[in-house]
C-alpha cells in the first residue's frame, strides 16, 4: 500500500503527499477553519471568502485564472464546511508547479475589491435560495440549529441574508488575517507526485505565510441540547425528518462502531426494489407498510462532538409508526446486535472505502481531512483493521454510552401532525421490555 509522507515548513505549515497510479495529480490546500469559527455578526464570511478567492488576484484576472486552468486541461474547485475550507486543483503531473502557483496566488494575493464583493452578494443570495429549495439540506441545517442552540456549530455555512448584504472588504480581510495562518494550513498532494518536489514548491510559494494571526482565532465549544424544531406545512406531500443523538468527535474511540452502525441501518428509497425483503427491520417495514419513501442513517462528526441518527421522508398518515421504528432501530443497538448484518456492513464498508481510495482526488481529500482532524494520515490498512475489529460488544458498549436513554434532537418539515410530542418521543430512547 502507498505511504503518506508528511513534512513541515519552517513557518509551521504541513506538507503531505501520497503517490497513486496514473498520470494526474491532485494538489490542494486544507485550512483549519469554517463557519464554526465565525461569530453571529460575521456568520457566512468563510463561504463568502471562498467565492472571492476566484475573482482574480493582483497578477491574474478572473478570466486569466479560468483560461490558465482550462489550457492545462485541469480542474480547480473549493468548498467550505463547518470546520474546514478546502481549495484543490487536479492537473497532469507536468503542471503540478503551475497548480501550486495558482493556489498560492489566490490564497495570498486575491483582490478583495468592494465592488466585486457587492457584485458577489447577489450570487450568494441566489445560492441561498437554491439551498432553501432542497428540503434535505434545510432539515439538516435545522437539526444543527436545534442540537447546538446558541453555539457557532448551530449556524449555517452560508449565513443569514442580512450578514451577506452587509459583507465588507474589512470583514473579509480580518477573517483572512486571523485564520489563514501557516500552522492551520496544509498543502496536500496525491497522484503522480514527488514529495520532495512538493515540499520545495510549498516552501517557495507558501513559505511567507505568517505563523500566527493578527488576532487569536476563536473556537467556541459545542454544547448539545436535546430539543426539536418542527416546521409544519400540511400542504406538503411528505414529512422530512432528521432524528439524532449526540456522540463523540472524530478522535473518539467509538467512532468506528458508529460508522459500522450507520452502515448496518444503511440507506433505502422507494425506487430501490426489494426493500421489503431487507434484513434491516426499519427498511423492511418502511417498504412493506409504506411508512416512508426514504430512509438514510447518518453519522456526522466534528472535532469535539457528533450526531448519529436517521433521516426519513415519511408518509403523513404513518409518522407515528415510522418514528417508533426509527427510534427502535437506533435504540436497539444497546440491546441486540444482528451478527450477520454486522458482518455484511463491515464488508460493505471495506469494499466502499478501498474503492474510494482509487483516484488522486479522493485520496487527496482523505489525506487532507485526516491531517487536520487527526494530525496524521490513517493508513488504509489501519482503517480496515479498525473496521474489522468492531464486534457486537463494541456496538452495544457505544450504543449504551451515547444512545441509550438520552435526550434526542429532531428537525422536521412538512405535515408532521401525526408525530408524538417531544416528551412522548423521549421515552423511545429506552425499552421497558427487558
Amino acid at each position: 500500500m502507498p505511504k503518506t509522507t508528511v513534512s513541515r515548513l519552517s513557518n509551521g505549515m504541513r506538507v503531505a503527499s501520497e503517490p497513486c497510479v496514473g498520470n494526474t495529480v491532485t494538489v490542494g490546500v486544507w485550512v483549519d477553519t469554517g463557519s464554526r469559527y465565525e461569530t453571529e455578526e460575521n456568520n457566512g464570511v468563510a463561504h463568502f471568502l471562498e467565492h472571492m478567492f476566484f475573482k482574480g488576484t493582483k497578477s491574474r484576472t478572473q478570466t486569466d485564472l479560468e483560461k490558465e486552468i482550462e489550457n492545462m486541461g485541469g480542474h480547480l474547485n473549493a468548498y467550505t464546511s463547518r470546520e474546514q475550507t478546502v481549495f484543490f486543483a487536479r492537473v497532469f503531473k507536468e503542471d503540478t508547479g503551475k497548480a501550486v502557483d495558482i493556489l498560492a496566488d489566490i490564497l495570498q494575493n486575491s483582490n478583495f475589491d468592494q465592488t466585486l464583493i457587492d457584485r458577489e452578494k447577489s450570487t450568494i443570495l441566489r445560492e441561498m435560495q437554491e439551498v432553501e429549495s432542497q428540503i434535505e439540506e434545510v432539515v439538516f441545517d435545522r437539526l444543527h440549529e436545534t442540537a447546538y442552540r446558541g453555539c457557532s456549530l448551530g449556524r449555517t455555512i452560508l449565513g443569514p441574508a442580512e450578514n451577506i448584504n452587509k459583507m465588507t472588504q474589512a470583514m473579509i480581510k480580518d477573517y483572512v488575517d486571523t485564520h489563514y495562518t501557516a500552522p492551520r494550513m496544509a498543502v496536500i498532494g496525491a497522484g503522480a507526485i514527488d514529495h520532495n518536489e512538493l515540499v520545495k514548491l510549498a516552501d517557495a510559494h507558501f513559505g511567507n505565510v505568517p505563523n500566527e494571526g493578527k488576532k487569536s482565532a476563536t473556537f467556541e465549544k459545542a454544547v448539545y441540547t436535546g430539543s426539536e424544531i418542527r416546521e409544519r406545512y400540511d400542504d406538503m406531500p411528505e414529512a422530512h425528518i432528521a432524528y439524532a443523538l449526540p456522540i463523540g468527535g472524530w478522535t473518539d474511540p467509538d467512532t468506528f462502531p458508529f460508522l459500522v452502525m450507520q452502515n448496518m441501518i444503511g440507506m433505502w428509497d422507494e425506487t430501490m426494489p426489494g426493500g421489503q425483503f431487507s434484513r434491516v427491520p426499519l427498511i423492511a417495514k418502511s417498504a412493506k407498510l409504506r411508512m416512508a419513501k426514504k430512509i438514510q442513517a447518518f453519522c456526522t462528526q466534528y472535532s469535539d462532538t457528533g450526531l448519529f441518527g436517521v433521516y426519513a421522508v415519511g408518509e403523513p398518515q404513518a409518522l407515528d409508526d415510522l418514528m417508533y421504528n426509527v427510534q427502535g432501530a437506533v435504540t436497539d443497538f444497546a440491546y441486540d446486535v444482528d451478527e450477520t448484518l454486522l458482518e455484511q456492513a463491515k464488508k460493505a464498508m471495506i469494499i466502499q472505502y478501498l474503492g474510494v481510495a482509487d483516484g488522486s482526488t479522493q485520496v487527496c481529500e482523505e489525506v487532507g481531512r485526516q491531517i487536520l482532524s487527526y494530525g496524521r494520515r490513517i493508513h488504509p490498512v489501519e482503517t480496515v483493521a479498525r473496521i474489522q475489529a468492531v464486534d457486537a460488544a463494541a456496538i452495544k458498549a457505544a450504543a449504551s454510552k451515547f444512545l441509550y436513554d438520552q435526550c434526542h434532537a429532531l428537525a422536521s418539515i412538512g405535515p408532521t401532525h401525526e408525530m408524538k410530542d417531544y416528551v412522548q418521543m423521549r421515552r423511545g430512547t429506552y425499552r421497558l421490555d427487558c
